[in-house]
């Protein structure tokens, strides 16, 4: 621990400058803080328990959606759960603590599991709102911090998130216990999704946009529609290949026999090789110049599959083919473009 010393700022404009012994303090401070949460956390894998395993397959079985609800820092964490559980197969919706005992409580469907999220399982919004959501019929999961507490005595099914202390030194402002609730959370929601045998491509119907989304569904077929599709045959001049290349814009031109099979590619590179080796270039054609039997990757692969391949090979572009017919090709500013690498 390094002791508490005056912290002196210099103002310069609008530039703050600390000491070299107030940085290393801050450090320490923020240091202490991640240790001490997850010193905290550890005893929650204690409280994967039956009463846990219970919550999971009534989820599991329920026809309708869970409604999470809280208040306070708990009604922020309710919400990105909800987030987690909608984007991985467990239909959620958010209900405010306060809002529900003022209308809101109209969200909740006969079928529907609510989960109610309260550090101390003592607030007055709670306190009110859980006998109103057992006279509703459906049944009330507690995500609590204290066993004692009124909502862990009504509810249904408990999940115990009790904490030493937060993370604050006052050990007041909620810290620990809204990271062991957001742990808990996650717990819930990747252990629904185990049990679902969720994949990635589920997971990519949840996903459609973003870079993330595009990695789980994007194909390379789509990717090479939107490039040129350059081929020269395999008699072509070392002039055809150039200009092939050049309008392709992709750096490389596929290379194809009679009969439409592919049996090369011609690449920038190839072109340097052939200056190196060759002195007459008039009668050379693309069979003498090409790289045979290139890299692949089928038109319905995932981009990201192609990816791989092409950082693996350290190449730049990469030869797509349906049912052995070539369709273009999948350059590496594609996947750059799309946020896929």
């Amino acid at each position: 621990m390094i002791p508490l010393a005056k912290i002196r700022l210099v103002l310069q404009g609008n530039t703050s400058v600390l000491t070299s012994g107030s940085a290393n303090l801050i450090k320490n401070y923020a240091v202490q803080a991640i240790q001490g949460e997850l010193n905290s956390l550890r005893p929650l894998e204690t409280f994967i328990d039956d009463g846990f395993v219970q919550v999971v397959e009534l989820l599991l079985n329920s026809n309708g959606r869970v409604v999470i609800t809280g208040i306070g820092k708990s009604a922020i964490i309710a919400q990105k759960i909800v987030a987690t559980m909608n984007s991985t197969g467990q239909p959620a919706i958010f209900m405010h603590a306060a809002d529900a005992i003022h209308g809101d409580l109209g969200i909740i469907m006969p079928d529907d599991v609510v989960l109610a999220i309260s550090k101390s399982g003592n607030t007055p919004e709670i306190k009110m709102l859980a006998p109103l959501l057992k006279r509703f019929g459906n049944k009330l999961v507690a995500m609590v911090g204290n066993m004692s507490s009124e909502l862990a005595q009504i509810a249904d099914f408990v999940i115990n998130t009790t904490i030493d202390k937060e993370a604050c030194p006052n050990n007041l402002a909620p810290t620990t216990s809204t990271t062991a609730q957001l742990l808990m959370g996650d717990a819930l929601a990747i252990a629904l999704l185990r049990m679902r045998n969720f994949s990635n491509e589920d997971f990519g119907r949840y996903h459609p946009g973003g870079a993330l989304g595009k990695k789980l569904y994007l194909r390379c077929g789509e990717l090479a529609k939107t490039n040129a599709k350059p081929f020269v045959s395999e008699t072509a001049s070392v002039k055809e290949c150039i200009v092939s290349i050049s309008a392709g814009r992709l750096g490389a031109t596929a290379v194809l026999r009679a009969n439409g099979d592919l049996c090369g590619i011609v690449t920038d590179g190839d072109i340097r090789r052939m200056l190196e080796k060759f002195d007459q270039l008039g009668g050379l054609c693309a069979a003498d110049i090409m790289s045979p039997s290139p890299l692949s990757i089928q038109a319905n692969a995932l981009a990201a599959e192609a990816s791989d391949i092409l950082q693996t090979n350290k190449i730049s572009q990469l030869i797509v083919l349906e049912a052995g017919i070539y369709q273009g090709m999948v350059h590496l500013h594609d996947l750059n473009r799309e946020g896929i690498i």
